[in-house]
Parts: structure tokens; C-alpha cells; sequence
């Protein structure tokens, strides 16, 4: 985890044209490399896990009437299931959630009341549902990325009333509306150059160019 940090610099001077800082290192991106190797893939896995332990029960106490109506849902890049698990719970009306994340992650994935666990390719295409989440995913990736996921959310819910529901970061623009949370986000930036291909925290505009 820490070996993509050494190569980030010349990422930077680069101006994001040289082989990502992980790939420099591994030989291959962050998602091939915790395929091959269970120990990385269960890193990510609970780091995940432990983000969802704290921003769904913050989502639920303040959104809740966001699921209302809404019977199946998937969470695409679900990760072990532990925020789907949390959200039927506290929606009884949610008949069926789907964690739906890569065969290797799901494979390995919780059982849990009312949650299928589903393997498959997030570019390719998302099992259908009334309602998409998807939290801390789309920060992995690039602006054309996110449009190719986002159009594959949209063919997987109800035309009439399906609901894409998106959890990620916001960088303010300015230093006027900065909080405590700002350095955080920002780190989170440099985590992304280090770990991911493409993959960036965006400002609200920069979030702009990435929904289709």
C-alpha cells in the first residue's frame, strides 16, 4: 500500500502522462493486483466496510425518505455487503438488495437477511433494481469511467421511477468554505493519484463533467 506512494512525485511532474504511481510499482493496476493476491483484496474490503460503518447510519438518520418506495436496490461496488446490510435493516420495505461488486470480492462477501451477493463487471452491465447506490466508487475513476458506470446505473433501474443514489466527497473551490473536513478530502486526492489509474476527488463543477 505504501510502495505507490514513492512513485507519485514523478506522477505529479508528469502531469498525470506516466505510468500510475501503482502500476509503476506492481506491474498492473490496483484492481488486477488484489485479484491475484486475497490479502490486498481484503485490505480494500474493510477499509470499505469501515467506511460504510460510519457514513450509512449518517445517511439513513438524515435521508431516509431517499429509499422510500423502494423495493429492490443494488449497490454497485458493494464490497462485502456491510453497507447494504445496514440499509435493508433500517428500510424494512426493501424486499431485496443486491451487493453487487467483482466475482473475487463478492466471493468472499457476508450473508445477510434480504442481500443477494452478485458477481459481474460494473462497464459491462448492474443488475437490475428500483434504485442504484453507489458510494465511494466513482472517485476511483476518470471522468469517462464515470459516465460508462453511471449510463449502465441508469439501463438497470425503472425508466418511470428509478433513483441513482451517489455517496462521494465534495473539494470546495475556495478557501471560504473550507471546514474541517477539507484536509481530509484533499488527502484523499493524493490517495487516488497514488492507488488508482484515472481515479480523482472532484470539486461540485468537476462532478459536472462526470454525470452523463
Amino acid at each position: 500500500m505504501l510502495a505507490p506512494w514513492h512513485g507519485l512525485s514523478a506522477r505529479v511532474q508528469a502531469n498525470g502522462t506516466s505510468t500510475p504511481a501503482f502500476e509503476a510499482v506492481h506491474g498492473e493496476d490496483v484492481w488486477s493486483f488484489a485479484e491475484a493476491n486475497p490479502g490486498h483484496s481484503e485490505l480494500i474490503n474493510e477499509a470499505m466496510a469501515c467506511d460504510a460503518r460510519l457514513s450509512l447510519p449518517a445517511l439513513i438518520e438524515s435521508c431516509l425518505e431517499v429509499f422510500n418506495g423502494i423495493e429492490t436496490i443494488v449497490d454497485v461496488g458493494g464490497g462485502d455487503g456491510t453497507g447494504l446490510s445496514l440499509l435493508v435493516k433500517a428500510c424494512p420495505w426493501i424486499a431485496r438488495g443486491i451487493n453487487f461488486d467483482l466475482p473475487h470480492v463478492v466471493c468472499v462477501a457476508k450473508e445477510s437477511e434480504r442481500v443477494e451477493n452478485v458477481g459481474g463487471d460494473m462497464f459491462d452491465s448492474i443488475p437490475k433494481a428500483d434504485a442504484a447506490i453507489i458510494k465511494s466508487v466513482l472517485h476511483d475513476w476518470g471522468d469517462e469511467e464515470c459516465i460508462r458506470i453511471l449510463k449502465n446505473c441508469r439501463e438497470a433501474i425503472p425508466e418511470d421511477k428509478g433513483k441513482v443514489i451517489i455517496l462521494e466527497a465534495i473539494i470546495e473551490e475556495d478557501e471560504i468554505n473550507e471546514d474541517k473536513l477539507t484536509d481530509v478530502r484533499l488527502m484523499l486526492d493524493m490517495v487516488m493519484m497514488a492507488h488508482a489509474n484515472t481515479g480523482k476527488e472532484r470539486t461540485l463543477k468537476e462532478w459536472g463533467y462526470a454525470f452523463p
